[in-house]
C-alpha cells in the first residue's frame, strides 16, 4: 500500500501519430489500476480543438500549452499519453527525464489505415498523408529515442499484449 508521501506511479507514452498511445495507454492504466491522461484531450477540453489552436495561435503557442499540460499530468500520476509532437519541445523533454517513458513506434505501412480522416492538423490537406507522416516521424525519431526507457513496436501485435508487456515492465521499475 502506498503512503501519501510516495509519489504516484507514473508512466509516459510517446511516439508518432497513430502509434496507439491512447489505445495502449488506456489498457496499461487499467492493468496498473491508475488513471489514464491524454494530454491532447486535456488541451482540447481547456483551450478548444487542437487544429483550431494551430490555425489561430500557431504551433509554438500550442507547444507551450502542451508543456503545461504534460507537467500537470505527470504531477498527478498515472499513464500519461503525449501528443506526437510533444518531444519537439526541450522543456517537455526535460520534464520526461525524471519519469519512465515508453516510445511506441509503428511501421509506416500500418499507419495508412490508422490516420484516415483523423483530424490531425499536421496532416490535414496533405496530398500524401503517409509520406508527410514519414517525414514528421523521421524529424522526431531521435527525440523519441532520447527520452525513452523502453521502445515497443505496435505495428502487428494485439494492443492487449502490448499493454501487458508495458505494464509488466513498469511494475519492474517500481
Amino acid at each position: 500500500m502506498m503512503s501519501s508521501a510516495e509519489p504516484p506511479l507514473t508512466l509516459v507514452l510517446v511516439g508518432p501519430m497513430a502509434a496507439g498511445k491512447t489505445s495502449v495507454g488506456r489498457k496499461v492504466a487499467r492493468l496498473l489500476s491508475v488513471p489514464f491522461i491524454d494530454t491532447d484531450k486535456r488541451i482540447a477540453a481547456e483551450h478548444g480543438p487542437i487544429p483550431q489552436i494551430f490555425a489561430e495561435r500557431g504551433e509554438q503557442h500550442f507547444r507551450e500549452l502542451e508543456r503545461a499540460a504534460v507537467a500537470a499530468a505527470i504531477a498527478e500520476g498515472g499513464v500519461v499519453s503525449l501528443g506526437g509532437g510533444a518531444v519537439t519541445d526541450a522543456g517537455t523533454r526535460a520534464l520526461l527525464a525524471q519519469h519512465p517513458v515508453v516510445f511506441l513506434t509503428v511501421d509506416a505501412d500500418v499507419v495508412a489505415h490508422r490516420i484516415r480522416g483523423a483530424g490531425r492538423p499536421l496532416l490535414d490537406g496533405e496530398e500524401d498523408p503517409v509520406e508527410r507522416w514519414r517525414t514528421i516521424f523521421a524529424q522526431r525519431r531521435d527525440w523519441y529515442e532520447q527520452v525513452a526507457d523502453l521502445t515497443v513496436d505496435t505495428s502487428r501485435r494485439p494492443m492487449r499484449q502490448l499493454a501487458e508487456q508495458i505494464a509488466a515492465w513498469r511494475k519492474e521499475q517500481a
